[in-house]
């Protein structure tokens, strides 16, 4: 029976690029849709931005742009890093959409009318000079309970403490670095304990969730009173405005699964499909794919908001675990925080996708990217086991025998074998369906090695058998190229041209080709070569700040640091100059907007600068050795806004960015502290 089945990933947050870490997710989503299309069922894909709050707010504020430039630019970089590694949404909208919008209010009346909005005033920090309430990371302070330093509003890194921020000891915004006030301001409330019962008999019926996600749902929190859920934050705020409460706006966990229908919505409206049909329908299965970290806001928020509002619930939410690389989390000064971008710069993304699928099951359980382990499987599976078969046997014939040969039952063999790799894909045990798949492979190489088709194409009596034994080996590899296709669409497509067949269809795997034309061997796909990986990791930490140790005492007092005299005996200090001298320099906070290559300047980078609103700025800075372009766009830099514009050959330069440094390679941008705006003033 041929199933509807609408899917969903968590929509990422417009204020970042895609890691791999997030790639989990998608890759995983991607090839469970991808399995079932294969299966003949229709899956549709659907995603989109989460664009809303208050850190979107902050960061265009500081980038001296509107939030919806700035979300625009981020949802081109994440559709960009999707694409790059094969990743196929049917639609991919925005949250700060009009379909969006008006689903919430949609939500939002649903709440009302059943009672369950209440109404209270709430205090918290507020920044008097950003004039915003500030969230607990854009707080820090002395730890109330160990005194520690520069700790942020929620939690203590030295000694573990949990707290408010309202606790925290002599308070200072992260923004601005004002000291905090204490301010009331009006909140709305779904009471999410009137949908007690029905959340424990959706969460605990067996059906809708993995086992350990139902048991600690049951443990954490249906053992007691849920707590009122608060779904409003007073304004400024970047989002939408609550119809029947101005100045308030939903907070952004309020309309980002609304999301998903929004985006459905979008979807429908372009193929003239009825949105009734896929959210109000009990023919089509709805399938959310999420990382553990945001279980409680799927798995109980979510289905209460559902049914009051009338749409249907969840059929299943596939709960996955965090990544690990090489057994530790993700570190910016170990390399190995690496974003999407910076992967597809120097790896094939075939190799992230296979060696996720071969360790994603269907339990919660983190994973880990060990990159030597990462590079031997990829070589030895891939290449050595499934592209082998190919390489070995393409090459010799250029057309398949006309019937079938005698196989030894492998073919047949194979074909029982894809209930059981199909019931994997299913249940999203993908690391069973890879082994079984490698067994297959491996039976398949150990007949190649024996009948040694080489040795035979050197013999013309046989010739005949040649061909039945590379006949035999190219329907075994393209048995192999289906069952991988969902994780390997590629290399699925490549082997279709190579055996000018359709791999498109799971049935093709239960099938043999004969007598069909084989083209000409390509390269199908490079081992993987640890020098790139070694470059993506100094790559990643060229681009990533490290993070800085807290300083010993006796370095805060600075006894214990000696700086070398070399840069002052370099370039001594220059003559003494006037405070009125200096006042003629007005240095600025700049943005750097855009930077490119200036052709045929060995130094010369051009840049341009944001000095806020619409104020720009054209300049050449000789930092061509020291910066790569995309290290530069989006950080700050002081730049002397007030120098008598410089005609060059390359154009105009209308200012000067401040630098430290001997020249060439070692050249360092001078920035001012987070907090700082484009447009301020140095003093």
């Amino acid at each position: 029976m041929t199933r509807r089945i609408l899917v969903t990933s968590a929509l990422p947050y417009a204020n970042g690029h895609i890691h791999i870490g997030h790639l989990v997710e998608y890759l995983m989503t991607d090839i469970w849709v991808r399995f079932q299309r294969m299966r003949g069922h229709r899956a549709v894909y659907v995603c989109a931005d989460d664009t809303h709050g208050t850190a979107i707010m902050i960061r265009a504020r500081q980038e001296g742009r509107s939030e919806e430039a700035l979300i625009a630019d981020m949802q081109a970089a994440h559709q960009r890093d999707f694409q790059g590694f094969q990743i196929e949404f049917d639609n991919y909208g925005s949250t700060n959409s009009p379909d969006n919008r008006e689903l919430c209010e949609h939500f939002w009346k649903a709440l009302r009318k059943q009672g369950l909005i209440v109404e209270r005033d709430v205090t918290q920090l507020y920044d008097p000079l950003e004039s915003v309430f500030l969230a607990d990371r854009f707080v820090k302070g002395k730890c109330p309970n160990c005194g520690a330093p520069d700790q942020y509003g929620d939690s203590c890194e030295k000694c573990g403490a949990a707290y408010s921020a309202i606790d925290l000891v002599d308070p200072y915004s992260t923004l601005s670095g004002a000291k905090p006030e204490l301010r009331s301001a009006r909140h709305y409330f779904v009471e999410i304990e009137q949908l007690h019962g029905f959340l424990e008999q959706w969460t605990q019926s067996g059906e809708h969730l993995q086992l350990e996600v139902a048991n600690y749902l049951k443990g954490h929190f249906l053992a007691e009173p849920l707590r009122d859920w608060d779904v409003s934050r007073p304004g400024p705020y970047f989002g939408f405005e609550l119809p029947d409460a101005p100045g308030n706006f939903w907070y952004v966990w309020f309309d980002a699964p609304i999301g998903y229908l929004a985006s459905t919505a979008e979807w429908c409206r372009a193929r003239g499909e009825r949105f009734d049909d896929w959210w109000r329908s009990d023919d089509v299965e709805i399938h959310h794919f999420i990382g553990k970290d945001i279980t409680y806001f799927h798995t109980l928020f979510w289905p209460a908001m559902l049914k009051v509002a009338g749409y249907s619930l969840p059929t299943r939410v596939h709960v996955h675990g965090f990544l690990t690389v090489n057994g530790e989390k993700m570190s910016k000064s170990k390399g190995t925080f690496v974003m999407a971008s910076t992967y597809l710069r120097h790896l094939d993304p075939a190799y992230l996708r296979y060696f996720y699928a071969s360790k994603l099951s269907p339990k919660v359980d983190d994973i880990d990217l060990n990159l030597e382990e990462f590079a031997a499987k990829v070589n030895a599976d891939l290449v050595g086991k499934v592209v082998n078969l190919a390489s070995r046997t393409a090459r010799f014939v250029d057309r398949l025998s006309e019937r079938y040969p005698e196989d030894e039952g492998l073919f047949e063999a194979g074909a029982k074998l894809g209930d059981d790799i199909a019931a994997a894909y299913d249940a999203c045990d993908f690391a069973r369906a890879m082994r079984l798949v490698m067994s297959l492979a491996d039976r398949a190489n150990e007949y190649i090695d024996r009948k040694e088709p080489w040795k035979l194409k050197k013999d013309p009596a046989a010739l005949d058998t040649m061909r039945d034994v590379c006949s035999v080996a190219l329907n075994l590899y393209r048995q192999l190229a289906v069952y991988l296709s969902p994780v390997l669409p590629k290399l699925s497509q490549q082997s279709a041209e190579l055996l000018n067949d359709d791999l498109s269809t799971w049935k093709a795997a239960s099938v043999p080709l004969a007598g069909t034309p084989v083209g000409k061997f390509q390269h199908l796909l490079a081992r993987v070569d640890m020098q790139a990986v070694s470059k993506m990791l100094e790559e990643t930490l060229s681009t990533e700040p490290a993070v800085v140790a807290e300083p010993t005492p006796a370095a805060a007092g600075g006894s214990a640091l000696t700086d070398s005299d070399e840069p002052l005996r370099a370039e001594p200090i220059a003559a003494e100059c006037s405070i009125d001298d200096f006042a003629k320099v007005d240095l600025r906070v700049a943005r750097i907007v855009a930077a490119a290559e200036v052709p045929r300047a060995d130094k010369l980078l051009q840049l341009t600068l944001s000095l806020g609103g619409d104020e720009r700025r054209t300049v050449f800075a000789g930092i061509k050795a020291a910066y790569r372009l995309e290290t530069l766009v989006g950080r700050l830099v002081v730049v002397v806004a007030n120098l008598a514009p410089r005609r060059m050959k390359f154009g105009t330069s209308e200012g000067m960015v401040i630098a430290a440094g001997p020249g060439k390679q070692e050249v360092f941008l001078l920035a001012p502290d987070t907090g700082a705006r484009p447009g301020q003033r140095v003093h």
